[in-house]
């Protein structure tokens, strides 16, 4: 019987890794299933790829303490998340900063002059970026958005209309990078 069992197990494959962390490589940028943000383990929601004509630009990660489907449910939460940019080819400032503006009016239309004044900011923390380099926004409640510019910390927005209004740039109702990287970010099946 214990041959029989010592066979049994050893025909069994191995779990995979992708499996157990429940992380992800596109592109060649290898995404971890979890992080860790102020206190808080954070999962990761959903992750896509940000085409631009032919190109790849970016590969995007959500991660969130509490995963849905629902761009509304990760909005109304006031927990941490952090998105996450891995370029995969170089972008100047310039195209940034008019992604933002346009992600902005497009999704938060009634925006208020201190909103907008925020995203005046942000754009002031942006560089140009290079193939290998990473944008990461944290948000932490009570704190705000915490930014970094290739590995590098460049400041902290205040509140969570800021952090909801940069975030809708990707799920709102008018994602700049279309409904599919919507929908991967989301994690939606």
């Amino acid at each position: 019987m214990f041959l029989l069992l010592t066979a049994l197990l050893a025909a069994q494959p191995a779990p995979s890794p992708m499996l157990s962390d429940s992380g992800r490589t596109i592109s060649g940028v290898t995404l971890p299933g979890t992080i860790e943000a102020g206190a808080q383990t954070l999962s990761l929601n959903g992750a896509a790829l940000r085409k631009k004509s032919l190109f790849k630009v970016y590969v995007a990660a959500l991660y969130v303490a509490q995963t849905s489907e629902k761009a509304a449910d990760i909005l109304a939460a006031d927990a941490p998340r952090r998105m996450e940019m891995h370029f995969v080819r170089g972008v100047d400032k310039k195209k940034i900063c008019e992604a933002w503006d346009e992600g902005l009016a497009n999704n938060t239309p009634d925006a208020s002059a201190a909103l907008k004044e925020q995203f005046v900011e942000l754009c002031g923390y942006m560089a140009d970026i290079k193939d290998g380099q990473a944008f990461t926004f944290t948000y932490i409640p009570g704190t705000g958005t915490a930014i970094e510019v290739a590995g590098q910390a460049k400041g902290t927005i205040a509140g969570k209309e800021f952090a909801d209004a940069m975030l809708r740039t990707w799920i709102g109702p008018k994602p700049g990078p279309g409904e599919g990287f919507k929908k991967d970010l989301l994690g939606a099946k």
